[in-house]
């Protein structure tokens, strides 16, 4: 059978390619979740105007650190709920 050789390499070549995004956390009320709004902005094609848009994610959060109004690193990650599919990093910034 070819093509079928070990696949260690290629688990640690996946884990370094996830998504990585930071956001500031908008909602702590639930048990290990957080939702993080992540902002983006880009150009318009026709208008040549900013846009700036944003996201939100729900993000795992195991020692339920983050606070509302931290500034949290998110990174993808499988599915932990119907909703989760990031989890949170480190807090780059606390909330003043």
């Amino acid at each position: 059978m070819a093509g079928h050789g070990r696949r260690e390499g290629l688990v640690m070549e996946e884990r370094t390619r996830r998504k990585v995004r930071v956001g500031i956390v908008v909602s702590d009320g639930r048990d290990k979740t957080v939702t993080v709004e992540v902002p983006s902005s880009f150009k318009h094609p026709r208008y040549d105007k900013v846009v700036r848009r944003s996201t939100k994610f729900h993000a795992h959060d195991e020692q339920n650190e983050a606070r509302m109004g931290d500034t949290v690193r998110i990174m993808e990650t499988r599915p932990v709920s119907k909703q989760k599919r990031w989890r949170v990093v480190e807090i780059v910034e606390r909330a003043r």
